[in-house]
Order: C-alpha cells, then structure tokens, then sequence
C-alpha cells in the first residue's frame, strides 16, 4: 500500500513494509511522477541515498523501520549545497571584517608621521548627536609632522577642538577660527615600544575573534551531521578546508601587524 502526501520539500515519500519483507513501494508527488522512473535505494551507517533515474536524492533522516511502515523526509543535494554554502560564505565574511576591524585599529594609532587616520577614532557632539569627526570636516596632512581639520561647518570648531582635547590621541589642537591644526610629535623610544605591545594586543584579539568564528562554523557542521545531512566524513573535509581559511586569515592579521609594528619601530 502507498500513500502520497503533499511535499514540504520537492519531494516527500512514505513507504510501508510488511513483516514479510515485501519489496518497499514508493509513491512520489510534485516533480517525480511514478510513471517511467527508475528508483535504486542504498544505505550507510550515517545516512541513506535514494535515486529516481539519474537524480540522486539525500534524506533528511535515516529511515526508521516499524513493525510495519517506516517514514522519510528527502532534502535534494542542491538544498544542503545551499546550507554549507552559506556557512562558508558567513565565515569569509565575518573573518573579513575582523581583519579589517584590526587594520582600523591599528591606522588610529600614531606613528610619529602624520596621518589623517590618527582621528579615525574620535567623535563629536554635533548638535547633540556624537558623529564621527571625517563625517562633519575634511581632514589632510600637509607635511609628515601635521594635520589640518576643515569643517564643513564653521560653527561646529568648538566642539571639534573639544572633542580632540578629550581624546587620548596626544595633541594640542589650534584653532585660528577657520580651521584647526594639529602638530604630531615624535615618538619617544619608550613609547614606540608601549604602542607596539598595544597592537600586539590587538593583533591577538583579533586572532581569537577568527578561532571564534571558526568554532562557530564547526558547530553549524555538526548540526547538519546530527540531522544526518552530512556524514563523518564531509564534516572532516569541511572542517579541514575551514582551517585552511582559518590559516588563510590569521596570516593577514599577521602581515598588518608586522606592517604597523616596523612603523611604530622606524626611527
């Protein structure tokens, strides 16, 4: 006896067996009709594969015989493609932005050459409204020992010469009334050396965000194989090709690092 239910997935089946062990009849509905198709079913010890004609299809669950009927919900290749591709996509992502989230830290951190990134950090009262300073004033350095901040509104240059002054970047702005300027000093040999255990620090927090990650993506793996999605051996090919990104993205904080440093160092 078969009975043919409304799909959730392009493809549902039920199939019973009699305690005789008659063949297994399949019923399929929406894309598979019964007529003309050919349907192999094989099984392992994480999972079971059903073929109609050339299309092979992976269940969601490994079928669970009863006494006299046992129930399979089918998810097409395409659709745990789909999963594991977007896992991998959410890693690079994230990965991306943590290494980019170093490089910004880094850049506000002086060197001892002037640089409009040094304000990256610093926000204004504008109004009421804390904004960034590059949003409200445009920002250069004319020579390697000092920088110029234009706003956009005139109004705003008290509250940006306030908003320096309160900052940790160790500056003394001056405000001539139309723009403020900014003198960098140079690096003591001591200070070099606080800067660079800071972003070391910081190159080391970016690399436990990437082990972060990473962990994450190893549990959504092990999700999809205890839901008999993927077997052992895909999570184990997965998880080595997620530690070659992983690798792969631990260099870059390296490589920036190793950049900034030879700056903070450079005399």
């Amino acid at each position: 006896m078969t009975i043919a239910l409304s799909p959730a997935t392009p493809v549902r089946l039920l199939c019973q067996q009699q305690l005789t062990r008659k063949p297994v009849l399949f019923c399929f509905q929406d894309k598979f009709p019964t007529s003309g198709n050919v349907v192999c079913w094989s099984a392992s010890a994480n999972y079971s594969s059903l073929w109609v004609g050339a299309r092979r299809l992976q269940p969601l669950v490994k079928p669970s015989w009863g006494k006299r009927s046992g129930i399979v919900r089918c998810a097409t290749i395409e659709e745990i493609e789909a999963e594991k591709s977007s896992i991998e996509k959410d890693v690079k992502e994230r990965m991306e932005k943590t290494v980019e989230t170093v490089r910004s830290n880094f850049n506000s951190i002086r060197t001892g050459r002037a640089s409009p990134a040094m304000l990256d950090k610093i926000e204004v009262d504008y109004y009421g409204t804390p904004v960034s300073l590059k949003s409200i004033a445009q920002i250069s350095t004319p020579d390697a020992s000092s920088i110029l901040v234009q706003p956009y509104d005139k109004s705003s240059l008290k509250a940006i010469e306030k908003a320096i002054v309160s900052s940790d970047v160790g500056m003394t702005p001056n405000n001539d009334g139309e723009v403020i300027r900014l003198a960098v000093p140079q690096l003591t040999s001591d200070r070099r050396k606080e800067l660079s255990k800071i972003v070391s620090k910081q190159a080391e927090e970016g690399k436990v965000a990437i082990r972060n990650i990473r962990r994450d993506a190893l549990k959504a793996y092990e999700k999809l194989e205890k839901e008999k999605k993927l077997s052992e051996d895909n999570v184990k090919d997965l998880s080595s090709d997620l530690q070659k990104v992983t690798d792969e993205y631990m260099k870059k904080i390296d490589i920036v690092f190793k950049q900034k440093e030879k700056e903070l160092l450079k005399v």
